[in-house]
């Protein structure tokens, strides 16, 4: 199966200087780069991200990790995916998510209340409807749809990830979705995971494919600074923090070494700490481009 590395963006890469990052990775060969849905920060959103991206390059596949997607409305999420599908085919790799992380944004993504999982199965089912047809209504608890027909249509099927570290998130990619992003779960975590997915897609009668299982993670320059830790601490207090965020090159290759045992084989990698993202890639190609295959 094949292992690749992509760049994750996180809030600290201000939109004047992604035009010279996009550069220096479709000049070093990097596989991919990833948007995250960050509201309140300077961060680019995700679809104008991705768009910019790809017009820019012609080899670089470019991805959400994670967009929300209850709150906005499935048939023209379709909408963007498929025009973007159809100016760069087979380098649009969207991800999807329940809710944001940070509890001030997730007002801006309304859903009834208490019902945003059942809106996000919907939305999926609809999202599904819209990419691949034939369907041309569509009568939900949420959303109706008449004389649906987004296009362009995608010539290749184009996958849909989720991310997600639930038991009802297992069962919604089994059911739901073509791949699993995960984050913030050990090695040993992100394999129960993995047999949960196959044994709840086995239930839908499907199949996710095997390479389409991957991990967030984040690299430091060094000792990692106190409010990362910290932040680890209230989204895992559970675990130690160096277990799921490598202060250096060397931890990460060990952890990675942990997540392929476990069946997984893409990788999104960002900077945990504030250094220079130049800095940065230059490590990224060095550490981690010989290790594809």
């Amino acid at each position: 199966m094949k292992v690749r590395f992509g760049v994750g963006l996180g809030a600290d890469v201000r939109h004047e200087r992604l035009g010279q990052l996009v550069d220096q990775l479709e000049s070093a060969g990097v596989d991919s780069l990833w948007f995250s849905e960050l509201v309140y920060s300077p961060a680019v959103e995700p679809f104008v991200g991705m768009a910019y991206a790809l017009a820019r390059t012609s080899r670089l596949k470019v991805g959400t990790s994670v967009a929300v997607l209850p709150g906005r409305h499935p048939v023209l999420v379709a909408k963007q995916l498929a025009s973007l599908a159809a100016l760069a085919p087979k380098r649009v790799l969207p991800v999807f998510g329940l809710r944001s992380a940070l509890p001030a944004e997730r007002d801006a993504f309304v859903v009834p209340d208490g019902r945003r999982a059942a809106v996000f199965d919907e939305s999926l089912r609809l999202l599904h409807a819209a990419l691949t047809g034939p369907e041309r209504t569509f009568d939900g608890d949420f959303f109706s749809v008449r004389d649906l027909d987004v296009q362009p249509r995608p010539d290749a099927r184009l996958d849909i990830w989720l991310g997600g570290s639930s038991p009802a998130g297992y069962r919604r990619i089994g059911e739901l979705a073509d791949g699993w992003l995960g984050s913030f779960v050990t090695p040993a975590e992100a394999a129960q995971a993995r047999l949960a997915i196959r044994a709840a897609a086995q239930a839908a009668g499907r199949e996710v494919p095997e390479d389409h299982y991957g991990i967030n993670l984040a690299v430091g320059g060094g000792d990692l600074p106190a409010p990362v830790l910290a932040a680890i601490r209230r989204r895992r207090p559970d675990l130690d923090p160096t277990e799921l965020v490598a202060a250096d090159w060397a931890q990460l290759h060990r952890q990675i070494d942990g997540y392929l045992a476990a069946g997984l084989t893409k990788f999104v990698i960002r900077p945990a700490a504030d250094v220079e993202m130049a800095e940065f890639l230059d490590g990224f190609v060095k550490e981690l481009l010989p290790r594809q295959n």
